[in-house]
C-alpha cells in the first residue's frame, strides 16, 4: 500500500511540473490580455470623450467669430488628439515589449526545468541498468520430503 502511494504521489508530482509551464504561460498571456484590453478601453474613453466635445463645440457655433474660434480649437484638439495617439502607441508598444520579456523569461525557465527533469531521469535510468548488470544471486531452498 505504502508503494502505491509513492507511485501515485510520484506521478501526481510529475503531472504538476508537466502542467506548470503551460499554466504560468496561460497566466502571463492572460494577464497581458487583462492589461492591453484595459488600457485600450480607456484610450476609446478619451477618444470619445474628445469627439463628444467637438460636437458640442460645434453645436455652439452661431456666427463668423464662434466658426473662426471652433476651428481655432479644432486645430488644437487635431494636435492635442496626435500627441495622445502617439502615447497610446508608445505604452502599448512598451507593454508589448514587456510581454515579451517575461515570455521569453518564461520559455527559459522552462527549458531549464526541462533539462534538469530529464537529466534526473537519465541518472535514474543509468541506477536502474546498473542494478540490473548485476550479477544475479542464486538462492537454494533444500526441501526434504518424507518417504
Amino acid at each position: 500500500m505504502q508503494d502505491q502511494d509513492k507511485m501515485i504521489n510520484a506521478f501526481n508530482e510529475q503531472t504538476r511540473q508537466f502542467f506548470e509551464p503551460m499554466r504560468k504561460l496561460n497566466s502571463l498571456m492572460l494577464n497581458n490580455m487583462e492589461k492591453m484590453t484595459q488600457y485600450q478601453m480607456e484610450s476609446m474613453k478619451r477618444y470619445s470623450q474628445m469627439g463628444t466635445e467637438r460636437m458640442r463645440d460645434a453645436s455652439e457655433v452661431s456666427d463668423a467669430d464662434s466658426m473662426r474660434d471652433f476651428g481655432t480649437r479644432q486645430a488644437e484638439m487635431m494636435n492635442e488628439l496626435s500627441k495622445q495617439m502617439l502615447e497610446d502607441a508608445k505604452a502599448m508598444s512598451e507593454m508589448s515589449l514587456e510581454f515579451k520579456t517575461e515570455l521569453e523569461k518564461l520559455y527559459a525557465e522552462s527549458g531549464k526545468q526541462l533539462a534538469e527533469q530529464a537529466e534526473k531521469a537519465g541518472q535514474a535510468a543509468k541506477g536502474e541498468a546498473s542494478k540490473s548488470d548485476e550479477p544475479a544471486k542464486a538462492t537454494s531452498q533444500s526441501t526434504s520430503r518424507k518417504r
